[in-house]
């Protein structure tokens, strides 16, 4: 059945049909804005987390690279000193070296010529001192002048480590027999003096010597 509106009005029923129907269509489209807008927030929040954590790494990083630098420029100091320790220690052992060279000479002397003159027959052509080593060249007028060289050195307690390098017959001289030698030696490290046991007190004179008391007898 066809109906024909004369008035030319809109019905009222459907305008109230679609005054209903707009709240429902809205509502999904608040709940999407509302989590677009709780995503940026979160993004947001985590991206100013993010920055401050970037924040915190890079001024660690320079604090790192500072301290870096601080421990290169020490081991370089170090390094520096130490060479310097290096070089002085160089100079004292060469100090001390020289010092121990010219200490007793004269004494190293007087024991070699007592010693040569102790021997018969034996004169000596070179002494050499390199540290505490000695280098001795010298000629006898026998194998036992050599020996007998050898046992006066040991005895003397001023040298050790006697070794005889070379000992052969001079050819160059047929007329008369004459041995040239090679030896070399260490001067023996000074000993500590040695302290003299105490003396008993000897009685003043005139005075009667005591007498120690005789056991009683028995009975």
């Amino acid at each position: 059945m066809i109906r024909i509106n004369l008035l030319g009005q809109e019905r009222p029923r459907a305008a109230r049909r679609a005054a209903a129907a707009a709240p429902g269509g809205t509502l999904p489209v608040v709940f999407i804005l509302a989590g677009v807008g709780v995503g940026a927030l979160a993004l947001f929040l985590y991206y100013i987390t993010l920055q401050k954590d970037f924040n915190q790494e890079q001024a660690r990083i320079k604090q790192l690279q500072a301290q870096k630098t601080e421990l290169e420029q020490i081991k370089q100091q170090v390094e520096a000193f130490e060479k310097q320790k290096a070089d002085l220690q160089k100079r004292v052992n060469v100090i001390e070296q020289l010092q121990r060279d010219r200490t007793g000479g004269q004494e190293l002397l007087d024991m070699m010529v007592n010693t040569v003159s102790r021997t018969e027959n034996l004169w000596l052509t070179s002494l050499i001192r390199k540290g505490n080593g000695l280098s001795i060249d010298g000629a006898a007028a026998s194998i036992n002048s050599v020996a007998n060289f050898i046992t006066q050195l040991k005895r003397s307690g001023y040298f050790q480590k006697i070794e005889i390098k070379e000992s052969k017959q001079d050819d160059r001289n047929t007329a008369i027999q004459t041995f040239n030698f090679q030896m070399t030696a260490e001067i023996a490290p000074p000993q500590p003096p040695q302290t003299a046991p105490p003396k008993q007190a000897r009685p003043a004179s005139g005075s009667p010597p005591q007498q120690t008391a005789a056991p009683a007898k028995k009975g």
